[in-house]
């Protein structure tokens, strides 16, 4: 087929490459605009602008262009922008979007599947209709999580089972897409970082699922300190009870050995970053800082 693909972040290369491999032709390529990063302001392309020049595949900017071009169908990946009702009469487009519509509609349902402690997500081809995420159902594979995965390692496994349910859906036929039920509709709104703060009042749990979507920050010493990674804590773990040698016991407050009371437990740092240093053992930050009795979120 010539097909005209959208897509910006690295989570919309593989797709984009497992295509071309299936022997499609992708006869342009719509991305995000190149941005400045670092010190010296260096334009950097997206990661699909820089697939697609690998590939020797055209791309452009602007929407509009695909105005110019013949193609059998637009394929949307994480494009990051709202495709207007103007491409859609010109173009029909299909969606790889990761959730199992219709949960999760929106920008982060990988965040959200997380966040929420669903047990299942999954990926759905989708057609491409005017309202957010709306369209209807082609295809859909179920993927299981369980209490560890992050959300990179998810999003990387998703993109996988994505890709390969696109490449089955397209060299099949799409066939008649089913109408999203209008039961267990949910919006997955993008996450800013205030969203990523850890309050220690919440339960373990809670906390542990922000960690694993990443960003996740706390105050310390009045700067802004990062948690990596983390685990609920067990008496077996470090077979003593680390409030034996506190004064007080509350939301927030630090072991010697690292740890940290929540709402119902303890969890156990396992990798931070403090404000203007690289990330670190938990361990050793310990170690060096002598936290205990220390609380965070002050």
């Amino acid at each position: 087929m010539r097909l005209v693909y959208f897509g910006t972040p690295e989570a919309a290369v593989t797709p984009l490459r497992s295509l071309c491999a299936a022997g499609h032709e992708v006869v342009l390529v719509v991305t995000g605009a190149d941005t400045r990063r670092g010190r010296g302001s260096t334009i950097t392309a997206s990661p699909v602008k820089a697939a697609a020049l690998e590939l020797g595949l055209p791309t452009s900017h602007d929407p509009q262009d695909v105005l110019s071009v013949e193609a059998d169908l637009g394929v949307v990946v994480a494009y990051g922008r709202i495709i207007t009702p103007q491409l859609l009469n010109h173009l029909s487009m299909v969606n790889l979007h990761f959730s199992l519509l219709p949960r999760w509609r929106g920008a982060a349902p990988v965040e959200r599947a997380i966040l929420a402690g669903d047990a299942q997500t999954g990926v759905c081809v989708m057609e491409v209709a005017e309202g957010l995420d709306t369209g209807g159902i082609y295809a859909q594979q179920v993927v299981d999580l369980d209490n560890e995965i992050t959300a990179a390692d998810l999003r990387d496994r998703l993109v996988t089972v994505g890709s390969e349910l696109l490449v089955q859906v397209l060299r099949t036929g799409l066939g008649t897409a089913v109408p999203q039920s209008e039961e267990g509709v949910t919006y997955a709104h993008k996450l800013h970082t205030p969203d990523a703060e850890l309050h220690w009042n919440s339960k373990a749990d809670d906390l542990l699922r922000t960690i694993r979507v990443g960003g996740a920050w706390s105050i310390f010493r009045q700067k802004r300190f990062k948690v990596v990674a983390a685990k609920r804590w067990l008496p077996e773990d470090e077979g003593s009870d680390p409030a034996s040698s506190l004064t007080s016991v509350r939301p927030g407050i630090v072991s010697g050995a690292g740890l940290v009371k929540t709402a119902d437990s303890w969890i156990q740092l396992l990798l931070v970053q403090p404000e203007g240093k690289a990330t670190m053992d938990a361990k050793d930050w310990a170690n060096g800082a002598q936290p205990a009795g220390e609380v965070f979120g002050q």
